[in-house]
């Protein structure tokens, strides 16, 4: 730290009790002068020779009849003072980056002007200033930092000012340059720490370009602000660094924050310290992660920011969506809200995420009318997919609510059903999780969920467990162990078997002619599988996958091995069985006897007769 020593004669000021100063000298003190709770007893000749305005107030004070003099507004109270009349009488004093703006702005409320005395305070303290002072970075930072104690003087006085332009050109010199201590990274350093055995005394290591950052997280927000609009100004950091700046500050100076929190304390100095981080976002994408932008979306809610902080946040999230995790997007609802999360914002993220093809198809046909296509959206497959799968992992979680309700997570959903994805592992997770969670919504709330899922893009281990699922619906299950059919004959080199056209109306409801029969068929379909029917289903999914397994199985004339065929065989008798008579047939709500006896005929078309099937009089919700 930089310092000046002024004066030579030996400090002879006395403290009197806690509220008294005075001198130890042969001469009787004639003035006392009362700067807030302390008196100072002193001698008029050495002060009024160098001050300006004692010399103007001690005649005020003839004319009255007093010998006290208040100066109880002085800047930098009874310590700056005391610097002030210890260099009236020559007596040794320190200056240092701690208390030379007190002293500066006390000069300047006393008139220590050249005017009243050559070499006199104001003029030792600019020059202090400029040379050493605005040289040294940290006594730079650590001098603003002091000003704030003493606006408005300290900015009228340009300190505040020119401390602001001495830090932003420092932070912006090329870091070859570079030569005084900083605090980057310093515990990750051991010859900065003196723990290298090895360290010869020179740093041997690049200074990094954001070596800065650290050190202004020390400043109070305004000025904080301030300098590093000043930084940007000059244009030569890069938007990355300025991005990790604003990163520092906000994990220094709002508590709580690396975990999505803001804890209790000053709100109205935390919504300020959030406003203007996202006020100084540099523009570019990707200057900042997406996993803090979406700490400072939370930041901002819990604070009460502006909406307008919170659009240009989301806005923001939303043009790099696919860098988030499910944790960054769990944002905690409102306290009037009922659900655990927000979901309505994470719906404004993927709604921008989005928006970026739509955007791109608008300006494409706006650059040329005479287009015959518009050019693809600016979106790519991967971060489509990656979005995709990041929404079946929130799906997931936030099923966990057992407030969230069906038109919020369907709607969501839906939201990405448009962008193709391999699988539909995720989906399906979340679906299980929510009838889970939810196991009182109705049969029809069940289906539009189900709806959601394709069954032909489940994985093997998904499959098996839906099988297994006593949540599904039965129509989801025999969809699922047909598709599990059609895959294993595929991989065995069989034939692949025609879609029933009863497993095709599935989704659409359309199950025969009949109104009546019609509607049993639904309500059977929509309602859960019985246990019965879970193991008869799980048997034949096991026998499929060991006929899919079977690699050097003999095949018969048709090219099919005989243990698939067997297992496609069973899989036909079971889709035959009273389970699901109505669904294999094809032929509207007409049942097929041929081939059949009394056990295992196709089923009645008779309404009431498909209602008396012990398997159905037996079924029940197990969700």
């Amino acid at each position: 730290m930089k310092f000046m020593k002024l004066g030579s004669k030996p400090d002879s000021f006395q403290t009197d009790g806690n509220n008294v100063r005075y001198v130890t000298s042969e001469l009787a003190t004639d003035i006392a002068l009362i700067v807030g709770d302390v008196k100072f007893y002193l001698h008029k000749f050495p002060l009024l020779s160098r001050s300006g305005r004692l010399q103007k107030l001690v005649t005020t004070t003839k004319e009255e009849k007093t010998d006290e003099v208040n100066i109880s507004d002085i800047p930098g109270g009874p310590a700056a003072f005391e610097i002030c009349a210890k260099f009236c009488y020559g007596m040794t004093v320190t200056l240092n980056a701690y208390n030379v703006v007190a002293a500066r702005c006390a000069a300047e409320y006393l008139e220590m002007h050249e005017t009243m005395e050559r070499g006199n305070l104001i003029y030792k303290i600019d020059v202090f200033l400029t040379s050493s002072i605005f040289r040294s970075w940290k006594d730079s930072i650590i001098v603003l930092q002091t000003t704030k104690f003493l606006l408005p003087l300290s900015e009228e006085l340009k300190v505040v000012s020119d401390c602001i332009d001495c830090i932003a050109t420092k932070a912006c010199i090329d870091v070859s340059k570079v030569d005084w201590s900083y605090t980057y990274n310093r515990k990750k350093l051991p010859e900065e720490n003196g723990n290298d055995p090895n360290w010869n005394g020179v740093r041997n290591r690049p200074v990094p370009k954001d070596w800065w950052v650290e050190d202004l997280c020390e400043l109070e927000i305004g000025l904080y602000k301030r300098v590093l609009v000043n930084i940007k100004n000059i244009g030569i950091v890069s938007n990355d660094v300025i991005g990790e700046a604003l990163k520092a500050y906000a994990y220094r100076r709002l508590p709580g924050f690396s975990k999505g929190m803001i804890q209790s304390g000053d709100m109205a100095k935390y919504r300020s310290v959030v406003d203007t981080i996202v006020w100084l976002l540099p523009a570019d994408k990707g200057c900042v992660s997406c996993s803090f932008l979406l700490k400072l979306l939370k930041a901002s809610i819990l604070v009460n920011s502006g909406e307008m902080d919170k659009f240009e946040l989301v806005r923001r999230i939303g043009q790099q969506l696919e860098e988030a995790s499910v944790n960054d997007l769990l944002i905690r609802a409102p306290e009037e809200e009922t659900t655990m999360f927000d979901v309505s914002t994470v719906q404004k993220i993927v709604q921008e995420f989005l928006m970026q093809d739509k955007s791109a198809e608008i300006e494409s046909l706006e650059e040329s009318h005479e287009l015959q296509e518009t050019r693809s959206g600016i979106l790519s497959e991967a971060s489509k997919l990656m979005v995709a799968k990041l929404i079946d992992g929130y799906l997931a979680e936030i099923s966990k609510d057992p407030n969230l309700t069906l038109s919020m997570f369907v709607d969501l959903a839906e939201m990405v059903c448009n962008i193709s994805r391999p699988a539909h592992d995720g989906l399906y997770r979340a679906i299980d999780m929510y009838l889970k969670e939810h196991p009182g919504i109705s049969k029809s709330e069940k289906k539009r969920i189900c709806k959601l899922m394709d069954c032909k893009k489940l994985s093997v281990d998904a499959c098996m467990h839906a099988v297994q699922n006593e949540r599904l619906p039965l129509r989801v299950v025999v969809q699922v162990l047909y598709f599990e059919q059609v895959r294993a004959a595929a991989s065995s080199g069989s034939s692949t078997p025609d879609i029933p056209k009863g497993i095709k109306d599935l989704n659409s409801g359309s199950h025969g002619s009949s109104r009546s029969a019609t509607t049993n068929t639904e309500e059977d379909w929509d309602g859960v599988a019985t246990a019965e029917d879970l193991k008869a289903l799980k048997g034949e999914l096991a026998a499929l996958r060991l006929a899919n397994g079977v690699g050097g199985s003999e095949r018969n004339g048709d090219g099919k091995s005989n243990v698939d065929k067997a297992a496609i065989n069973k899989m036909k008798g079971l889709l035959k069985s009273k389970i699901l008579t109505k669904l294999w047939s094809g032929k509207g709500g007409q049942g097929d006897n041929s081939g059949s006896d009394s056990s295992d005929s196709l089923g009645s078309a008779n309404p009431e007769e498909g209602k008396s099937t012990p398997s159905r009089n037996r079924r029940h919700s197990v969700s």
